[in-house]
């Protein structure tokens, strides 16, 4: 509830603040005057009407050639004062920040492969040139569902595979993810330098994605299926199956399961980053797309 005397505070004004600075550290009107840009009258004025609307002596004058000091009370205002002035200076950096692209929030849309082996790196080296970027992540099993969200205006950018579907869009290739076949460790497969032939998987129980089909062997039969890339991971370890998965799946340090070149048996997955067309790109979005491709540039001979 705003009292009577409330609404006199209501009044203060960042002008007031910075005369109550400037007298504290010039020791006088006058020099506080000239720091300011102002007349000494007009700096008097404003200490005058500050010690009117918060009901209290701020600064003692003795007159004469000695210097004007704070009162407790001005003292104690000071304190606030400095803290209030501060932060009108860090929202006028942020708000500067964020009109030219340094600050405020990237959307950015992933999935789980990505999420694994290109993230973790990418942020790191987005983060030390953009600190003060928060990255919002969207993740999905689904690519066209993300660049959807690109297209409603929901995300900035995000990850994808091509051909895109036909639409607003404007893309960047990343890498080049080959198919392999993953099999167990301990498993016969392992000391093959080439996965079987499609006659050979027709054989062997095969574990697939579940929401996207558009790489699947032809052919054969799957006996399980899962979006989840750890599930997949951990069941083809087990024996349970082998798995036609693009590479960035494994992780390279993955001792308990092989992977086996399918060779030109199944196409490629093409990674990129994609944005809407039509819209203003940040700084920001621009530098994110940049460290992605070097990074990506430094992963495909690994993939």
């Amino acid at each position: 509830m705003i009292t009577e005397s409330d609404t006199y505070w209501l009044g203060v004004e960042l002008r007031h603040f910075a005369a109550l600075q400037a007298v504290e550290r010039e020791g006088s009107f006058g020099r506080a005057a000239i720091k300011l840009g102002y007349t000494q009258s007009a700096v008097s004025q404003q200490i005058a009407q500050l010690e009117k609307l918060v009901g209290a002596k701020l600064v003692e004058r003795p007159g004469g050639p000695r210097a004007v000091s704070l009162t407790d009370a001005g003292r104690l205002l000071s304190g606030h004062a400095d803290a209030i002035v501060a932060r009108l200076a860090a929202a006028q950096a942020d708000m500067a920040a964020l009109l030219a692209g340094e600050a405020g929030p990237l959307r950015v849309g992933v999935f789980q492969s990505v999420g694994a082996r290109l993230l973790p790196g990418l942020l790191l080296h987005f983060k030390e040139r953009f600190p003060r970027v928060a990255v919002r992540l969207m993740e999905s099993v689904d690519h066209t569902e993300l660049i959807a969200a690109v297209e409603r205006g929901e995300l900035d950018l995000t990850f994808c595979e091509l051909p895109l579907a036909e639409g607003p869009f404007d893309w960047v290739e990343l890498l080049r993810d080959p198919y392999v076949l993953l099999v167990a460790a301990d498993s016969p497969l392992a000391a093959r330098d080439t996965a079987p032939s499609l006659r050979e998987l027709e054989q062997l129980p095969l574990i697939g994605w579940r929401t996207d089909r558009t790489h699947d062997l032809p052919g054969v039969t799957y006996a399980f299926r899962s979006d989840d890339n750890g599930t997949v991971l951990g069941l083809v370890a087990a024996g349970m199956g082998v798995a036609a998965v693009p590479r960035l799946v494994l992780d390279p340090d993955q001792e308990d399961v092989v992977a086996l070149p399918l060779g030109a048996r199944v196409a490629p997955r093409l990674l990129a980053l994609a944005w809407h067309a039509d819209r203003y790109r940040s700084p920001a979005a621009l530098g994110f797309v940049e460290a992605a491709q070097r990074l990506a540039a430094e992963l495909q001979p690994a993939v």
